[in-house]
């Protein structure tokens, strides 16, 4: 089974920039496509980024498209998603998500949709407030 445990959340103000963290436990991170999903109040879950098991495929929401960064770094056993200029409608519960799957896919695979990804973290508050 395989965990994962989301860091690096709070408050911050509209402008700011935050780095999300990801860690996955009880399968390295060089066998899983990864993504970042959110939540907001009265909203139903949605995709922010994904990238593929090698690295060299990447997606993003358009909402986040010019803002947000998603990256992993497999020594570190470690996926992040640096969020830069910060909104207030970005604020939401974030979660990681990871499945093994995508390592049979094409190197370039980047998941957008929930139903593909198996493992979830508990999911981190981010809250943008002035």
């Amino acid at each position: 089974q395989v965990e994962l445990v989301e860091s690096g959340g709070g408050l911050v103000q509209p402008g700011d920039s935050l780095r999300l963290s990801c860690a996955p436990s009880g399968l390295a991170l060089r066998w899983l496509g990864m993504g970042w999903f959110r939540q907001a109040p009265g909203k139903e879950r949605e995709f922010v980024a994904a990238i593929s098991v090698s690295g060299g495929g990447t997606a993003y929401a358009n909402s986040v498209k010019d803002r947000f960064s998603i990256s992993r770094d497999n020594a570190k056993n470690s996926v992040y998603l640096q969020m830069n200029s910060l909104k207030p409608e970005d604020t939401a519960v974030y979660y990681c998500a990871a499945d093994s799957r995508f390592a049979y896919a094409s190197g370039t695979y980047a998941s957008t949709t929930q139903r593909e990804y198996r493992y979830w973290g508990q999911g981190i508050q981010v809250t943008v407030s002035s």
